[in-house]
């Protein structure tokens, strides 16, 4: 058995629940508090970190640097004429093997974070952050070992 409540019905008559009529200018006027507020976030967000945690660590600066030496050698050796598919082949897994290294990395600290997420993103601009293993990899570095 359902009750049916004459405050509650609904405009074709059938009853049910009662809903609000929101129209363009009713959104607009409401969100302007909630846009105000994102705003505001965003800035923060975006301002620089404290000036004493601007650098990587030591552990994640020495992937970065491995990643880059991979990367430089894995192009030379598929910019070299001479060079053999075993080399290319090599280089390709090496330089890999150093991505997802920086994938993995469980960054903590501010500036790690900060570090992680640049390097990555111009590594995604080029088109290369794309194997499914390099996103297991990051959402895995993002959960708690507990």
């Amino acid at each position: 058995m359902v009750l049916r409540r004459p405050d509650l019905a609904c405009p074709d008559g059938r009853g049910g629940f009662a809903t609000t009529r929101i129209n363009r200018r009713v959104l607009l006027t409401r969100s302007g508090s909630a846009v105000l507020a994102s705003t505001v976030g965003t800035k923060a967000f975006a301002a620089d970190p404290p000036r004493g945690d601007r650098e990587p660590s030591n552990q994640l600066g020495a992937l970065i640097e491995a990643h880059k030496k991979a990367y430089t050698a894995f192009g030379k050796a598929v910019r070299e004429t001479g060079g053999n598919s075993q080399d290319r082949d090599r280089g390709s897994r090496t330089e890999e093997t150093a991505l997802l290294a920086i994938c993995a990395y469980a960054a903590v600290r501010e500036s790690d974070r900060l570090s992680k997420a640049g390097y990555l993103l111009e590594i995604e601009a080029r088109g290369e952050l794309d194997l499914p293993e390099h996103v297991q990899a990051l959402l895995r570095s993002t959960m708690w070992n507990g």
